[in-house]
């Protein structure tokens, strides 16, 4: 499957690079270094300039503790890992792309919208806005596909997205060091471009291709 999903694969690798650079430099463990190798800081962001915050903080994670760095790192890795390469194969590199990175600003600038109403500062990072813009996108994207929207393993997926993100509003509820304003910023830009996009799907593989060979009468 890995080499029919190369975006995953890159965007897999950038993030253990990203997370490897702040077990380097001390920052999985220290707020302030963090925030300085590229979260979202509505001071930085909005006073300075540097919407690149915006972008950076996708591939980096922690909360300031090495059990919750590993632990949102490796939950949001092994959730790519699983949802992205099932979007790029039924969908498309190009698409998958597309969404990932729209869906991720999307959900930072909800963020820094969340600091900005409630009158706050801090710092924010993670990929999970674009991981709920997949969760989005693919609920919607199977549902209108021609292809896949009457397959029983695909309706299953449908059903257990669905379930996993009742879940997870519930688990954010509880858990204040959640962003629940990116992963819902994400996950509502990923239904609307799920349902905006045109639905174009990959050809099947020559491999998996089945050729009718039976004799038509003349």
């Amino acid at each position: 499957m890995t080499d029919r999903a190369p975006a995953t694969l890159l965007i897999f690798i950038a993030i253990v690079i990203g997370f490897g650079i702040e077990i380097a430099t001390g920052a999985w463990v220290n707020p302030g270094a963090l925030a300085q190798l590229g979260a979202i800081v509505p001071t930085l962001v909005i006073g300075d300039g540097e919407y690149w915050r915006l972008l950076s903080a996708m591939f980096l994670h922690g909360d300031g503790t090495a059990r919750g760095g590993l632990l949102h790192a490796g939950l949001n890795l092994y959730v790519l890992w699983q949802l992205g390469r099932l979007y790029e194969i039924l969908f498309g590199t190009r698409r998958f792309l597309l969404i990932y990175f729209v869906t991720g600003i999307a959900a930072s600038l909800t963020t820094l919208l969340r600091f900005l109403l409630s009158h706050s500062d801090g710092a924010s990072v993670g990929a999970s806005g674009a991981i709920f813009g997949i969760m989005g996108a693919l609920i919607i994207s199977i549902r209108r596909s021609p292809r896949w929207k009457n397959e029983r393993w695909a309706r299953s997926i449908v059903q257990q997205l669905m379930f996993w993100i009742v879940v997870n509003i519930a688990i954010g509820l509880t858990v204040p060091q959640i962003d629940m304003a990116a992963h819902a910023g994400g996950f509502l830009t990923g239904l609307l471009l799920g349902a905006l996009l045109p639905q174009r799907e990959p050809p099947i593989p020559p491999s998996q291709a089945v050729i009718d060979v039976t004799p038509t009468p003349q």
